[in-house]
């Protein structure tokens, strides 16, 4: 490890006084009086200069502690001169000064600071003490809606078009694990009494899985259609002779967007799954989120929710086919992550990150979740994707095709924003996905 000088004067750090000292004890140095005065003749070429540095902070509320990047500058780049104070966070150049606020729930114990060392294409990393309020807990969907029983409105949170208008749930239940029936065996002294007698809500009910709804659709106005599916091979004939016949399809599409909803489980109940549907009490409008915040939104839900329940924190992301898309790992959930972030060009081509563009020059913070993945697409980790599948302490998530694409580029987004010594964790990869 280099020396604290050394890894000043690597950064590209200003260290003042009549002698040079190493940065841990400037900083230690009571900094909440300190404030620079007003850059002369700033102008947005300098601003933008200025903010070119990168930021990252991650703040864990359970720990109390925090651990800051400060990005290396270019090479050949200025001098700067970096504050760190209780609500915020500076850093001067000759050509300008950049602020970063942080949120009001946050602050820093400046002379806590620890840690110093200076990585390669990182820049500098150091750790302290941050006093944080933890954060409100997660509730579910339903919470609100059905116990004022008001009348709900499902939407399609694509595109806003109403599935269910004005029904009124009388019953929100939560429905059982996916393996509840191999161990009743374990809870009677007789024969199973659920034996061939699943599980349908009534007009008035609505029962919760991990990542979907069971809803019934016999009173609704909007009826899902059901389509043909691509030809499968049958066997027609004692001579075992197969011919071609199509199959019934069972999906539930969106009528003006086409995304896919959900599944037909009988003639009268339809499977909602979560990441498509905005249930929104029918008093109010439709809400207009954009398509990745909602998504990572109920996923952390999902994955907070589930590791409390069943004290799981590995998952797999798998399709409405059982097809395994991701494999993730949830590391924590109390984490609180504020960075500024560099301008991305590639980003401009994926439509459903288009909401990061407003914030993608300047500070954005977030509450976050913590996890590990996998990509398991185009037969990657097949290995590792056996192991997972026959280890029960592995809980499957399901979601439509399309929703697991784009959680996987979410991810994937997530990870190339991280400094580069935080991307990855032994063979998995490292993201974290907004609450």
């Amino acid at each position: 490890m280099r020396s604290v000088t050394g890894a000043c004067a690597a950064a590209g750090l200003l260290l003042v006084g009549p002698h040079v000292e190493p940065l841990l004890v400037l900083l230690t140095r009571a900094p909440r009086n300190l404030q620079l005065g007003p850059v002369r003749d700033w102008t947005p070429a300098m601003a933008a200069t200025a903010a070119e540095t990168r930021m990252f902070l991650e703040v864990r509320r359970q720990l109390q502690s925090a651990l800051l990047i400060l990005g290396e500058p270019k090479e050949g780049g200025m001098p700067m001169d970096i504050s760190i104070m209780p609500s915020s966070l500076q850093m001067k150049t000759p050509e300008g000064c950049t602020e970063i606020q942080l949120p009001a729930e946050v602050r820093l114990v400046p002379s806590s600071c620890r840690g110093l060392q200076f990585v390669t294409g990182d820049g500098l990393h150091l750790r302290l003490q941050a006093q944080a309020e933890l954060g409100t807990k997660l509730i579910s969907m339903f919470n609100q809606s059905s116990q004022a029983q008001e009348c709900c409105t499902f939407y399609c949170q694509s595109c806003g078009e109403v599935i269910i208008k004005d029904r009124k749930l009388l019953r929100v239940l939560p429905l059982p694990s996916e393996n509840w029936g191999a161990i009743v065996g374990e809870w009677c002294c007789h024969p199973d009494p659920f034996a061939n007698k699943p599980l349908h809500p009534q007009e008035n009910d609505c029962f919760v899985g991990d990542s979907f709804f069971l809803v019934n659709l016999r009173t609704s106005l909007w009826q899902p259609r059901p389509e043909l599916s691509p030809v499968e091979m049958c066997c027609v004939s004692s001579d075992n002779r197969c011919k071609l016949e199509p199959k019934a399809n069972t999906k539930v599409i969106c009528k003006r967007c086409k995304v896919m909803l959900g599944e037909t489980v009988s003639s009268e109940t339809t499977k909602l799954y979560m990441t498509e549907i905005i249930i929104q009490s029918s008093e109010r409008s439709f809400p207009i989120i954009p398509r990745s915040r909602f998504v990572q939104s109920v996923i952390t839900q999902c994955l907070v929710q589930l590791s409390s329940a069943r004290s799981t924190f590995r998952f797999r992301i798998q399709g409405q086919d059982d097809k395994v898309f991701i494999l993730l790992w949830l590391l924590n959930s109390d984490s609180l992550v504020i960075e500024s972030l560099r301008n991305s060009k590639y980003i401009k081509k994926f439509p459903l990150l288009e909401d990061t563009l407003k914030a993608d020059s300047s500070s954005a913070w977030r509450s976050a979740v913590k996890v590990l993945y996998q990509p398991c697409i185009k037969s990657r980790n097949e290995k590792l994707v056996s192991l997972w599948e026959s280890d029960i302490s592995v809980h499957p998530l399901t979601l439509p095709s399309a929703t697991c694409l784009e959680l996987l580029l979410i991810l994937s987004r997530s990870n190339a924003n991280l400094p580069s010594s935080l991307r990855h964790m032994n063979s998995f990869q490292v993201a974290f996905l907004k609450m």
